[in-house]
């Protein structure tokens, strides 16, 4: 099989660049805009999980009940666009049917662990920001995730179909370099999160969810 290309690196033509900045000077972009949080986690594959897929979140409250995320490769202005992630409130998921239910994972452990984590602005205080990251966090810690992938990394390109991507929900599941890497990347005090979230409720999970560790 010969090898795959090189990923494309960020250089545009100034008349891409141009296009793009008259575009958002004067269209509304409505839906962009309702983004209201940049949350960072780990996926994995929900059909071979094991590999960490590290992933910026942009999120939307479509109701108090619903939430979609725009999912991105990194933080940075020529990030991809690798996925999409909904987010429902439990009692929502409990309506679904069975199989529909094994689609869906839980956020438990990426909350109570730390790995999901709200990216402080440069300018905000630690303290006001741990504030409004712990209060992220008491809501979505009882929130059932899907998504899709549809961009493998380490491909060039966006290949092949979809695929169903979950959460891990133990710390034994997780490559721990891949993990520190980007606690240190991100100056993410892992400890000082899990320390703060210990009064975080963690809610009673559907047994249905979390299926691609169950080997459902």
């Amino acid at each position: 099989m010969p090898d795959s290309p090189s990923v494309p690196g960020p250089e545009t033509n100034l008349k891409n660049t141009v296009l793009t900045t008259a575009a958002g000077l004067t269209q509304p972009l409505a839906p962009l805009k309702n983004i209201c949080a940049h949350l960072n986690a780990f996926h994995t594959y929900a059909d071979s999980p094991g590999h960490a897929v590290e992933t910026d979140h942009y999120c939307a409250h479509l109701s108090n009940s619903v939430r979609q995320c725009l999912l991105y490769d990194s933080a940075e202005p020529n990030a991809r666009l690798i996925g999409i992630e909904y987010m429902i409130a439990p009692d929502l998921y409990c309506g679904l049917d069975a199989e529909e239910r094994k689609l869906w994972h839980s956020h438990v452990f990426e909350v109570k662990s730390g790995m999901l984590a709200m990216p402080k602005p440069a300018t905000m205080p630690e303290v006001a920001w741990e504030v409004a990251e712990k209060k992220e966090m008491e809501e979505v810690v009882g929130l059932y995730g899907k998504v899709f992938h549809l961009w493998d990394t380490r491909d060039a390109l966006p290949l092949g179909l979809p695929r169903l991507m979950t959460s891990f929900t133990e710390a034994s599941q997780v490559d721990e370099s891949v993990w520190r890497e980007r606690d240190e990347r991100m100056g993410i005090d892992r400890e000082r999160k899990v320390e703060g979230r210990k009064g975080i409720e963690e809610p009673s999970l559907h047994a249905d969810a979390d299926a691609a560790w169950k080997g459902k």
